[in-house]
């Protein structure tokens, strides 16, 4: 077995106990996100994993700023303990693409863009609505653009969206640092930023009459970031 290997089964049987432990995922929570990691790690090594690690600590950071302040609020903000859904939810479209670039090598690099854009989508939105909730000033509905109740489902800050936009720059910074800097920085700057407003079209219309859930949101947030990655890099 390569040292690179043995390398991150010792680091992610680590990372696993600690989430568990410092009470920032289930017990569930934590295996479901051992085995996101793993597929990850096989489609695109210490580059995707590099992602998935700047993703969970960013989240938790933000998740975890201000947070009686954000509960006096009463903002509709992630929860601190996440479980396995709230996992998959965040990470499984990037899982996928880390199982398709395993199984189709010849198209490894367009999966394993994919993945950032999935990955930069979703850390988008978990800042824009943690951080967006603090430092926002004014909040709008994004469908009607009339002002609305601040953490609501569908509502948007110029504050928000902003800092969306610099948590998809992160990753796509950490990915170009693997696979160089050129157009694909902006690939992932653009679909990242893209799914986070699909976030919120989606929390204004279907989450907020009840018929979708935020697990089903951040799943369809990603795909489309995903998606968009993939068009926009065969134009």
């Amino acid at each position: 077995m390569p040292l690179s290997t043995i390398i991150f089964i010792i680091f992610l049987a680590a990372a696993v106990l600690a989430s568990y432990k410092s009470k920032k995922l289930t017990a569930y929570g934590a295996v479901t996100g051992g085995m996101v990691a793993v597929l990850i790690w096989l489609g695109s090594g210490i580059a995707g994993i590099a992602q998935l690690g700047v993703f969970f600590v960013l989240s938790v950071l933000a998740t975890s700023h201000k947070k009686q302040y954000k509960s006096s609020l009463q903002t509709q903000t992630h929860e601190q303990i996440r479980n396995s859904w709230q996992v998959l939810a965040n990470g499984g479209i990037a899982a996928i693409c880390g199982v398709f670039a395993y199984l189709f090598l010849a198209n490894a690099p367009v999966f394993q863009l994919m993945m950032a854009g999935a990955f930069a989508s979703a850390l988008a939105d978990t800042l824009s609505s943690e951080l967006g909730s603090v430092y926002g000033k004014r909040f709008y509905n994004i469908i009607t653009s009339k002002p609305d109740e601040r953490g609501k489902d569908g509502v948007v800050s110029v504050e928000g969206i902003l800092i969306g936009l610099a948590g998809s720059a992160v990753i796509a910074a950490v990915y170009s640092f693997y696979y160089g800097f050129n157009t694909v920085f902006f690939i992932i700057l653009i679909a990242g930023t893209a799914g986070n407003l699909i976030d919120s079209i989606l929390g204004a219309t279907l989450e907020r009459r009840g018929i979708i859930g935020n697990n089903t949101v951040n799943v369809l947030n990603t795909f489309a970031a995903a998606i968009i990655v993939w068009l926009l890099y065969m134009l």
